[in-house]
């Protein structure tokens, strides 16, 4: 190529040198595979996507998720424990347990405009008294006083049973005044 020949009579010169052809498919890929083979060059050539690699981390996540799981589950809970701990507590806190539902069931079957603060307050100190119970249960299978603690789980009940006959009490003593004074205002 000499200095005096422009860009455009070297084009025109060469113009029927250029090759046209297309390359077969693949042509790319096995070219740059036996790159690789010939100089241990990574080349550009496109990998297939293999699912199998995702599919197997989501599938190792997953069989942690539930082992851990199953390992969270395993912890007996307060009430298991206490069975453990004493048997007789299950059978004494079911029976009282029964019995206090049924109070609370009669207690708001009761109420009236008359007596809706009396069974506010009383519903509130019951799940206050509850709450103390489920703090003695703790107590009890952190290694406390066992006979102390398990007298006052059963006092606990008592109290609620006794608070509950307490206040049904007093709303009939309210019904029973209400039908009174009703009965001296008959027109």
């Amino acid at each position: 190529m000499n200095k005096k020949d422009t860009i455009e009579n070297l084009f025109d010169r060469l113009k029927d040198d250029f090759d046209f052809e297309q390359p077969e498919n693949g042509h790319q890929e096995r070219f740059l595979s036996k790159l690789e083979q010939s100089k241990g060059i990574v080349g550009f050539s496109k990998k297939k996507t293999s699912w199998w690699k995702p599919l197997s981390i989501a599938a190792s996540i997953a069989l942690l998720c539930v082992l851990g799981l199953q390992l969270y589950n395993n912890q007996p809970t307060i009430k298991e424990q206490v069975v453990e701990f004493s048997p007789e507590v299950s059978e004494t806190e079911f029976y009282f347990a029964s019995l206090i539902e049924e109070q609370i069931q009669v207690l708001k079957n009761e109420k009236s405009p008359e007596n809706e603060q009396l069974v506010a307050d009383t519903l509130k100190h019951l799940h206050n008294l509850k709450l103390d119970y489920e703090l003695l249960e703790q107590e009890l299978i952190n290694g406390g006083d066992g006979k102390l603690i398990l007298n006052a789980m059963i006092t606990n009940f008592q109290t609620r049973i006794e608070l509950l006959k307490e206040v049904l009490t007093k709303i009939e003593t309210i019904k029973t005044l209400k039908k009174s004074n009703d009965a001296n205002f008959t027109i």
